[in-house]
């Protein structure tokens, strides 16, 4: 039931529990609509359990799993996001999994953020464009494919103590 006065919170999770690996599978579901293996071979969990890293279920208030998205460093500036999905009845829920990573990345002390969709997935771009991302060139291994969009986001700078 998606109810838009519902309360939903996001927290870090394992990605290794029953919910984290259902919504883990339902977004590369929703991702082999765009590529073959729905990202897959690109989505490591140990990559997002490490200490600059982060891994976020949203649930709502009766604890049920709706979203999740991930973080994983790229490089020590850099966080790159994978996984960001939300269940399709749960509009708005995808704008805060993207704020949770994004203040994650802040707080564990990157200075931008990149992720990367298909060209296919107008809807995942014109959120990202919506959200303040900027078209990149892309990077690692979406460098040599012809359909990756990639996009990065400046962090605010480190707050002073």
């Amino acid at each position: 039931m998606n109810d838009e006065s519902v309360v939903v919170i996001a927290r870090r999770e394992d990605p290794c529990t029953l919910d984290g690996r259902m919504l883990v599978d339902e977004a590369a579901a929703c991702a082999a609509l765009y590529a073959e293996d729905g990202g897959q071979a690109r989505f490591c969990v140990d990559d997002v359990r490490s200490s600059r890293s982060a891994f976020v279920i949203a649930r709502a208030v009766d604890g049920h799993a709706i979203g999740c998205g991930a973080l994983r460093r790229l490089s020590f500036e850099v966080a790159e996001l994978k996984r960001i999905y939300r269940r399709p009845e749960w509009r708005g829920v995808g704008a805060l999994i993207l704020t949770f990573l994004e203040t994650a990345a802040h707080d564990l002390g990157y200075r931008r953020v990149v992720l990367q969709t298909r060209e296919a997935n107008r809807r995942a771009i014109a959120f990202y464009h919506r959200h303040g991302y900027a078209t990149t060139e892309p990077f690692g291994v979406y460098a040599g494919v012809g359909d990756a969009r990639c996009f990065m986001k400046a962090l605010p700078p480190p707050r002073e103590m």
